[in-house]
């Protein structure tokens, strides 16, 4: 294999690769399963049960209902995310040395919205039942066309929707016991090309649009020490998505840059909470939660074709959040909250993944429009960190990198939810 037919199926193995990184990035996991879970940072979002919603985290929270309920919402995500100070660099073959460009900053945040919708219903005082769809994992970010590193950059649009089934049980006061079936469908779009490194038509180096179905499950308890003081513990186990559809990949080791024949696997990362909730008087109530994400199960990406595209060294992630609500009157009810969200990248990082630690800043209310149907709004404001990011492209045979490129990377955020809600 000549050099520049390694050169290209390298070039195209990282930009692969940056695309799911970006979809799968622990920045870019969504917590946007309710509006009142983003007023408050999503504290205590394991056992608080003020509506449907809690039945996304711990589906024995279900159990806490004493009549129907219905909860329809939509998050807003508009993200600011910036790669600032670009410096790429090119090896010259001829000298030996590298041209080097200035590319200046680049914006490629958007904004992504994403609906809710949750039922609950009792059938006596030991069962309860519950139907959702919300989403955990999505994405969008976009680099303009005439970015001279685009095949680092590119189109990634990723959404994913969640379908559950749960079923909860009271086991007595203080226990009760809860779990479900997730149906997880998703789907992606990802572009990476070069005009000047590939030699397909309009210098496509990948060319993807594929969606596909997974199954997963998650198990909840409940624990009331009494009606003011409550604990909940959940866990979800999350599948490896096998997604096919219209495939190009210029670097296949089969020679057919085809590949719409195989199908791309992404594993999804686990997730455990805990919760707590304490009503310290009539109008006052703190809540917390810890939440684990497995994204070290995320250890390659790969095809049923048999191409390994990359492996990774990527760690869990963690949050940590604290809130408190204000039961100001019968018609207003306020939350705050705040939350410390762990980054998944250790020691890789890529312009295209801004991953970094994070602080959500969150409030929100709650308007009670008489005794069985509420508006709920929440707004967060999520910062994040500058990261230094740097990275190289190495081919067989060339002892330095061929190409490589530095920048500072930084992603913001606002997210804004309204959601309403009715008890039968």
């Amino acid at each position: 294999m000549n050099k520049k037919r390694l050169f290209t199926k390298s070039l195209v193995a990282v930009a692969i690769t940056m695309a799911s990184q970006q979809a799968m990035a622990a920045g870019f996991q969504l917590n946007s399963q309710s509006a009142t879970g983003l007023g408050r940072a999503f504290a205590g979002d394991a056992v608080i049960a003020d509506n449907a919603s809690v039945m996304s985290r711990n589906a024995a929270a279900m159990a806490l209902f004493d009549s129907p309920e219905l909860s329809l919402g939509l998050n807003v995500i508009d993200t600011d995310i910036d790669v600032k100070n670009v410096n790429y660099k090119v090896l010259n073959p001829s000298s030996g040395g590298y041209n080097e460009f200035g590319l200046g900053n680049q914006s490629v945040g958007d904004v992504s919205y994403v609906p809710n919708i949750y039922y609950i219903h009792p059938i006596n005082d030991q069962w309860a039942i519950g139907a959702g769809i919300y989403s955990n994992f999505g994405t969008k970010t976009e680099f303009s066309d005439d970015f001279a590193a685009n095949e680092f950059g590119g189109l990634t649009d990723v959404k994913s929707i969640n379908f559950a089934l749960s079923a909860s049980y009271r086991i007595n006061e203080q226990w009760s016991v809860g779990g479900g079936l997730d149906i997880i469908y998703g789907s992606g779009e990802l572009k990476r090309s070069n005009s000047n490194l590939s030699p397909a038509p309009g210098g496509a180096l990948v060319d993807v649009d594929a969606d596909g179905v997974g199954f997963g499950f998650n198990l909840g308890t409940v624990y009331e020490l009494n009606e003011n003081h409550r604990f909940g513990l959940s866990y979800r186990y999350s599948p490896e998505l096998e997604v096919d559809g219209d495939m190009f990949y210029a670097g296949a080791k089969s020679g057919n840059p085809d590949i719409s024949g195989d199908k791309l696997k992404i594993a999804l990362p686990d997730m455990a909470e805990f919760s707590g909730y304490h009503r310290l008087n009539q109008q006052f109530a703190v809540h917390y939660s810890v939440q684990w994400i497995g994204w070290s199960a995320f250890e390659d990406l790969n095809t049923t074709g048999g191409d390994v595209l990359n492996t990774y060294e990527w760690q869990d992630g963690w949050h940590y959040a604290i809130g408190g609500t204000y039961y100001l009157n019968s018609d207003w009810t306020l939350r705050a909250g705040y939350m410390y969200d762990t980054s998944a990248q250790d020691k890789k990082t890529s312009i295209s993944v801004p991953d970094s630690d994070r602080n959500w800043f969150s409030g929100g209310f709650t308007y009670h429009i008489d005794s069985k149907s509420n508006i709920d709004f929440g707004v967060t404001y999520l910062v994040g960190k500058d990261v230094q990011a740097s990275e190289g492209l190495m081919v067989d045979g060339v002892p330095v990198p061929v190409t490589s490129v530095t920048a500072t990377t930084r992603a913001n955020a606002w997210l804004y939810g309204i959601q309403y809600s009715r008890s039968f």
